[in-house]
């Protein structure tokens, strides 16, 4: 039988509980509730941007979607710049949780020192730090099979360079941030780099992406950018111009390509260069473009415009004979050279033996301001019509300054400077009828429109001279070309060392030559320097004008050009007598 309980008969439960107690019971008990909801109404009311912030630090992402940054492209359509897909590695400090072997691994597939790995995983900012930036794909599929918690990928682009170092100073190279560095790469870089898109996320404790938040902006790409450039002719080019500064033991030298007819750059290079996908020591000497930077004395190229004012001004002909002996002039208290007597020479002669005297002769029959304007018009003193980073304009001093023996002595290239590109687009006036054409890095379909220096008669006269200087007789036949006729001058000046040029023992030289072919049509025109050759050979007869040649022989074939020339021509000693 169950005992009941009886609970009226328990003393506790019979006493009766004071009213003010339970009141007080549930006085507390809605004062809490009231505090819960007074707190709920201001995290979710008042201080909702602060909470909404900090649940985005944790959980919200803003992904940025990259832009592929446009090619840089030859003439033709071969790449000279591309972007590849290269990994960047990233992590959360705060969630990443591997072990000592994991570590060392992991480290060891991005190329550093696990203590490395370790400083950038202790970074303070514990919710994004790079651990290594445009790595190559396999290594990117080797970190994510290693699955590791905190450790993630971001689709990256990095650029690469097939034509290394040939087309290096013209391509120039960026950043990691894919941001134009140098070259091209740099002067159109707004129009290359393109626009990013944008993803905002939510992301789970593991870090995937779980929940799009608002809409998802699109990248935009880069546009493309074709260059006047012809990779062929600039890979020719860069290997001939290595070779010869090696064989002369030069510091360095430089070849520029232009088209006679539309002004096109289609070689521009220099030696030493850099390769722009492996950049690690890179010095000075190796990035600059010294075909635009580099500014020095033109020497002897400038004598066929002298030649030319004084055609035009019609004080002489071409036949028009000038006594240079005994071999010097003195001006001003100041002798004028050549390097051996020649006696009467003709106007033509002047320039096929690049005769001083001569030169300086002729120049005095003219005013200083006219020889100031002419120099200006072909380009002297002013930076070349062409967009790239570094451009120099050289100096050509007012012509009120000049005193008679500068006068002289800037009529066979003296006294003023210019660059490789500046001389070898001067020369556009004897190839394009008396009319200097821009110049363009860019493809252009557009004929040229030049501006009037001299007349078409003028013009055709002086080629024919510069055919003879570069010809049996002249001072650089070396410059001859199988199956095209070629035409151009050479030149040696001294180099400044300190203030004058120094003396018999340490004097220092610049080399060049510039010329065109065929000589009756122009197509081409091709500039050669070499700075400081030293392996016995100095003139730039002898060690630029075979670069010329077999630059202008490989190029017109490339273009396609028909020869002119229908024999080999007899290569004999040259005249050796340039500026100084």
């Amino acid at each position: 039988m169950s005992r009941s309980v009886l609970y009226a008969s328990s003393p506790l439960l019979a006493s009766r509980t004071p009213v003010w107690r339970s009141k007080l019971v549930v006085a507390a008990l809605a004062l809490a509730f009231c505090g819960l909801a007074a707190r709920a109404g201001y995290i979710q009311v008042v201080a909702n941007d602060f909470y909404q912030r900090q649940g985005e630090v944790r959980f919200a992402r803003t992904l940025e979607l990259p832009a592929n940054r446009g090619r840089i492209l030859d003439r033709n359509g071969l790449i000279l710049a591309s972007s590849v897909p290269a990994p960047s590695i990233w992590a959360i400090p705060e969630d990443v949780d591997m072990g000592p072997e994991q570590r060392k691994k992991l480290a060891k597939l991005l190329d550093m020192t696990p203590a490395e790995l370790g400083k950038k995983l202790a970074d303070e900012d514990k919710t994004f730090v790079w651990i290594k930036r445009q790595v190559d794909a396999d290594v990117a599929k080797q970190v994510a099979e290693m699955n590791l918690k905190g450790i993630y990928q971001r689709k990256d682009y990095k650029r690469q360079y097939p034509e290394g170092e040939a087309a290096a100073h013209v391509v120039g190279f960026t950043n990691v941030e894919d941001n134009g560095q140098e070259g091209i790469e740099l002067l159109y870089n707004k129009s290359l780099v393109g626009k990013p898109g944008m993803r905002r996320v939510i992301k789970n404790r593991l870090g995937h992406a779980v929940e799009d938040v608002g809409e998802v902006i699109a990248p935009v790409d880069g546009t493309d950018i074709a260059l006047s450039i012809d990779s062929k002719i600039q890979f020719f080019a860069y290997q001939k111009l290595r070779e010869a500064v090696l064989a002369n033991k030069a510091q360095a030298g430089s070849v520029v390509v232009l088209d006679a007819t539309t002004g096109e750059v289609l070689a521009l290079t220099n030696y030493p260069s850099y390769q722009p996908n492996k950049r690690n020591n890179l010095s000075g000497a190796q990035l600059r473009n010294r075909a635009l930077t580099d500014t020095f004395e033109p020497g002897s190229v400038m004598k066929p415009f002298t030649v030319g004012l004084a055609l035009e001004k019609g004080h002489y002909k071409p036949s028009t004979m000038i006594e240079t002996a005994p071999g010097s002039i003195t001006i001003s208290g100041a002798t004028i050279r050549d390097s051996h007597p020649h006696g009467a020479l003709s106007v033509e002669q002047v320039i096929q033996v690049s005769s001083n005297v001569g030169t300086a002769k002729i120049a005095m029959q003219m005013s200083a301001r006219d020889m100031w304007e002419t120099f200006s018009q072909a380009g002297f003193g002013h930076k070349p019509q062409v967009e790239f980073p570094g451009v120099v304009s050289g100096r050509l001093r007012p012509y009120g300054k000049w005193r008679p023996i500068e006068q002289a002595t800037a009529s066979y290239g003296y006294g003023l400077s210019a660059s490789l590109f500046q001389m070898a687009r001067s020369y556009t006036v004897f190839s394009h009828d008396g009319q200097i054409i821009p110049a363009t890095l860019l493809k252009t379909t557009q004929p040229a429109v030049g501006v009037n220096v001299f007349s078409a008669q003028t013009a055709a006269e002086i080629r024919k001279m510069l055919q003879m200087a570069a010809g049996p007789g002249g001072t650089a036949p070396k410059a001859q070309t199988v199956g095209y006729s070629v035409g151009g001058k050479s030149g040696t000046a001294y180099k400044q060392v300190g203030k004058g040029y120094g003396t018999d023992g340490n004097r220092k030289y610049r080399s060049w030559f510039v010329g065109m072919a065929p000589i009756d049509a122009p197509r081409i025109i091709v500039g050669v320097m070499l700075d400081e050759p030293s392996a016995g050979k100095f003139y730039g007869g002898e060690v630029a004008a075979p670069v010329f040649s077999e630059t202008v022989q490989q190029t017109l074939r490339m273009l396609n050009v028909q020869p002119d020339v229908a024999v080999r021509p007899q290569i004999v000693a040259s005249v050796v007598d340039e500026s100084f």
